[in-house]
């Protein structure tokens, strides 16, 4: 033990000791390997065996071997004497992990100039993908391996250093998630999360293996973030409320996935900086943080299922307003850069303030777009879908929807960087709109049709042009128009959809039959040839 006041001085006369104890072993390999070597080409002058195979019928172990499993087992046992009888050599060992480690893989290193082998159990065939050339090179079907055994000496230090390399990482998050904490990290705490993190990925990097360990405790470090933000998450009716201004709950939500985004971010530049970093630790790192992105997309679904339903609820009140009318009325109320509709006001007011007031504080914005871009696609869908089943729909009403597919385009705005971006939701937006002034001949030949424009929701608009005894799919089931969307809904294949038109078309037809008219409604071959190019197309 060292003396009071002499602490630097003798773990410094340690560190020397051990590289000096490195070179003697060192020059002991090379020793053994020469005497190897010289008996492997002398004979004996009467007998005229080699002197190595005389050795090696008491042991089929070369003298090399030999050698080293001695030696590794004495720098075993002394290794473990001297840290169970003197508590600062333990500590040092442990403490500094990385430096012996260091010291072990150099003198692996230097003892790959050799070039012969340890020769183990009976087979002497080397095995060809070994990494490392040289003495010490492994043989196919032996279980022994040299640089395992060599570092079996200090691999109680290793699970030391771990466990306290964990304890460094764990500490500061559980210092700034305090238990009956309501509120996540600050910049400044996340970025000394980040930091502990850097630092005990530099130290391990000097060793592959201990690079993939260390990563791992990361990975669980990542994990233990993930898990302590999330017990801060608002999950009540409050979370989802998208009536009154951001809750308490609400606002509480946003900072957790702030704190998140922002702790993601920094462990993705930290990552990508890392320089000769073993896959198996990046993947490993790269994994949990998946997790944080997890956490991030359940944090604000409650908002966004909500934001859902209430623009699906909005979209719904066009059915409330007048769209039979033959000509077009002008409403003096309404400006004429803005003609549209009233619920078509409605919903764009409450995207806008959707945008202002939920998702404009998150910091995540390429996220939230992500995040928001399935909604978006879903409101327009849920437009035209609802446009197509209006009934009856007049001249006026025709003009009056026209507009209303161009202020579609603006209301989904906010939700989007471009409408554009949401692909084939856009194309069918742009168009359906024309078919809105086509007759239904021009409708059934439209190139749009079955590439974008569904065969079912063409059928759903020609509907409104048949005469009234041709009821509708959800009339002739006695459904609101709210349920038929939640049927549509659940029902996503274009097979089922097409079945079921089928059937309002044939209980059109028996219907035809049972009053014994003459012909059928002008419009229904029409529609039989849409329904039977749909069931072509699927």
């Amino acid at each position: 033990m060292p003396l009071p006041g002499n602490t630097a001085a003798f773990r410094a006369t340690l560190w020397t000791n051990l590289e000096k104890l490195m070179n003697q072993i060192y020059s002991a390999c090379g020793q053994v390997q020469h005497l190897q070597k010289v008996l492997s080409k002398k004979r004996d002058p009467v007998t005229h065996i080699c002197f190595i195979e005389e050795l090696q019928k008491e042991s089929e172990a070369s003298i090399l071997q030999s050698f080293w499993e001695s030696a590794t087992g004495i720098l075993q046992r002394e290794f473990a004497f001297a840290a169970e009888n003197s508590t600062f050599i333990r500590q040092a060992f442990e403490g500094e992990y990385p430096k012996l480690l260091r010291l072990y893989n150099d003198l692996w290193k230097r003892l790959q100039q050799y070039s012969s082998n340890i020769v183990t159990t009976q087979s002497s065939d080397v095995i060809g993908d070994h990494k490392d050339k040289g003495m010490f090179e492994q043989i196919k079907g032996s279980d022994y391996s040299p640089e395992k055994a060599f570092k079996s000496s200090i691999k109680t230090f290793e699970n030391a250093y771990l466990s306290r390399s964990l304890s460094r990482l764990f500490d500061p998050i559980n210092l700034v998630f305090p238990t009956g904490g309501t509120t996540p990290p600050s910049q400044d705490e996340v970025n000394g999360i980040s930091k502990t993190i850097s630092s005990e990925l530099s130290v391990a990097s000097i060793d592959h293996g201990l690079s993939i360990v260390v990563a791992k405790n990361v990975a669980k470090t990542i994990q233990l973030f993930a898990a302590k933000s999330e017990q801060l998450l608002s999950t009540d009716g409050e979370a989802s409320q998208v009536i009154a201004p951001p809750s308490v709950g609400q606002q509480r939500n946003i900072a957790v996935v702030n704190s998140l985004y922002s702790f993601h971010q920094l462990i993705c530049r930290l990552v990508d900086g890392l320089v000769n970093c073993p896959e198996q630790a990046v993947a490993a790192i790269q994994s949990a943080l998946l997790d944080i992105v997890s956490l991030m997309g359940n944090a604000i679904k409650p908002l966004l299922d909500s934001v859902l339903d209430s623009i699906e609820a909005i979209i719904l009140t066009m059915h409330s307003e007048d769209f039979k009318s033959s000509v077009a009325v002008s409403n003096t109320r309404e400006s004429p850069e803005n003609p549209c509709s009233l619920y078509m006001k409605e919903l764009q007011g409450f995207v806008a303030r959707v945008q202002a007031e939920y998702l404009a504080p998150f910091q995540c914005t390429d996220f939230v777009v992500q995040t928001v871009h399935p909604i978006a696609c879903h409101a327009v869908e849920l437009f035209v879908r609802h446009a197509s089943l209006i009934r009856p729909l007049g001249d006026g009403g025709k003009m009056r929807l026209a507009g209303d597919f161009a202020q579609m385009e603006l209301a989904v705005t906010p939700l989007c960087k471009r409408v554009s971006d949401l692909g084939k939701p856009y194309k069918l937006l742009r168009s359906f709109r024309p078919l809105l002034f086509q007759t239904p001949e021009h409708i059934a030949s439209s190139p749009a049709l079955g590439d974008i424009i569904p065969h079912s929701t063409a059928l759903h608009f020609l509907f409104a042009r048949a005469p009234l005894e041709m009821k509708s799919p959800h009339e002739l089931a006695g459904w609101s128009v709210s349920r038929y969307s939640q049927w549509l809904d659940e029902h996503t294949s274009e097979n089922e959809r097409l079945a079921l038109l089928r059937g309002t078309l044939e209980a059109y037809v028996q219907a035809v039959r049972s009053r014994q008219a003459k012909e059928f409604a002008p419009i229904y071959p029409i529609m039989l040839d849409i329904l039977q190019k749909g069931s072509q197309h699927i």
